[in-house]
């Protein structure tokens, strides 16, 4: 049973320290606006490879003596990369966002992150020198801590393989953007 933020990241306080926010990204399936570009490619890609080493399969890879070079056998991790990439990395992308917990005290930001084994990421707050928001319509956004990349948002986030390599700390998706913004602003001045 999964635990909620606020439990988790009290898990993890010091003495003295005040948490002020606690919460989680958007749960389930998500679409990013690189989706608009990956979706349409994964889709050409994954059907481009499977219908290549198909046809390979089917009519066969012989050699110079007519035994099968090409086994069928192979085609089995080449279907697994194809539906991690077109369908896999939303449910490890959803799965990963349910397994994440933010939080804001009087000294810190911490995320709490880790599908298999759970990472910890402390941010003083005196040492944070950018932080910005992103925010939807609904209200609700990212805050990011630190220069983004110089090749933009595009492989930030996510689930295509090794896209938050780059990326500075955030809370992605999370609701209310503006008032956690404001309650880290706070914070900082107060710190």
């Amino acid at each position: 049973m999964l635990q909620s933020a606020e439990d988790v990241i009290h898990q993890f306080l010091d003495p003295g320290e005040q948490l002020l926010w606690s919460g989680q990204p958007r749960g389930g399936i998500r679409f990013r606006w690189q989706d608009w570009f990956l979706i349409p490619f994964s889709l050409v890609w994954g059907g481009g490879m499977l219908f290549g080493f198909g046809a390979a399969l089917v009519e066969g890879v012989r050699g110079p003596d007519h035994t099968l070079l090409f086994p069928g056998v192979i085609l089995i991790p080449i279907a697994a990369v194809v539906f991690y990439v077109v369908f896999g990395r939303f449910i490890v992308d959803a799965k990963g966002r349910e397994r994440t917990y933010y939080g804001v005290t009087n000294e810190r930001v911490v995320i709490i992150r880790g599908l298999l084994r759970q990472q910890i990421k402390s941010l003083q707050l005196r040492a944070l020198q950018e932080v910005s928001m992103s925010k939807r319509s609904d209200g609700s956004g990212t805050i990011t801590f630190g220069q983004p990349p110089f090749f933009g948002g595009f492989a930030m986030g996510g689930s295509w393989p090794g896209s938050g390599r780059f990326a500075p700390p955030s809370f992605e998706m999370i609701e209310r953007a503006k008032e956690v913004y404001d309650i880290i602003r706070n914070a900082q001045r107060s710190a």
